[in-house]
């Protein structure tokens, strides 16, 4: 048995972790609802049972609704609702999106972008998936060594405009004035290099702007933010607003 294990992976084309980590979730897509082992995994793609542990717990730490199903028969299982069918992307469809988010630089929900390309790929056919690889890895960003960005948004930040959450900030002005705020998110708005929070500040009862890179640090206070009119956050007049995220 062993000899054929041995002659079965001569045979076999070595496969990336990236083309392994598609194909998991694939196999257990096909079977969903039902649960695969990890020892069935590991002989499904010839590796070890430690590695396909540490596979599920990479795709699960990227956001992949995988579950670990208990009892004698138990495995690990994929909520085949929460995931995508493959989707029509081009090679250089999902190249531009990779582009993009690595360009992005410190703006808000950087750190969902880094689990949103993962998600892409694996709901990619795995020849246009592989295309898309190929052709990101033609692609070279380069930065000065010694460059500093700004701050990245507080992610208590994020919390609060994702979840329309109060937030109180501890904000800096352009001349360095510290005050503290309590503030009701209404939008965010990128404005060249530079992104801002837009929101009723309890403060001063009105729509205020900040710089994010000017918050240095933030807590929830668990209140939700009421309704109001988001139009009022009014962008400067000299600026053309762009298209919408989502037509």
């Amino acid at each position: 048995m062993r000899e054929a294990a041995v002659e079965r992976h001569l045979r076999s084309p070595p496969v990336n972790r990236t083309d392994r980590l598609y194909a998991l979730v694939e196999e257990l897509r096909a079977v969903s609802p039902s649960s695969r082992s990890a020892p069935a995994l590991a002989v499904r793609f010839e590796v070890s049972v430690r590695t396909i542990e540490r596979d599920i717990s990479a795709l699960q730490q990227a956001g992949v609704p995988i579950y670990a199903t208990p009892g004698r028969r138990g495995g690990y299982a994929i909520d085949k609702a929460m995931t995508l069918p493959p989707v029509n992307f081009t090679a250089a469809e999902a190249a531009a999106v990779a582009l993009a988010l690595a360009r992005s630089g410190p703006t808000p929900f950087r750190s969902a972008a880094r689990t949103a390309l993962p998600k892409m790929l694996a709901a990619m056919s795995e020849v246009d998936a592989g295309a898309a690889r190929r052709l990101a890895s033609r692609v070279r960003l380069y930065q000065r060594a010694d460059a500093e960005g700004p701050p990245p948004t507080p992610p208590v930040v994020e919390q609060a405009i994702v979840e329309q959450l109060v937030v109180a900030i501890d904000y800096h002005d352009r001349d360095g004035v510290r005050t503290e705020r309590v503030v009701e998110p209404l939008a965010v708005m990128g404005i060249e290099s530079a992104w801002y929070l837009t929101a009723w500040c309890r403060l001063r009862d009105g729509v205020r702007t900040f710089r994010l890179d000017r918050i240095r640090g933030a807590r929830l206070t668990g209140e939700i933010a009421p309704e109001r009119d988001i139009e009022a956050r009014g962008a400067p007049p000299d600026l053309v607003p762009g298209p919408p995220l989502f037509e």
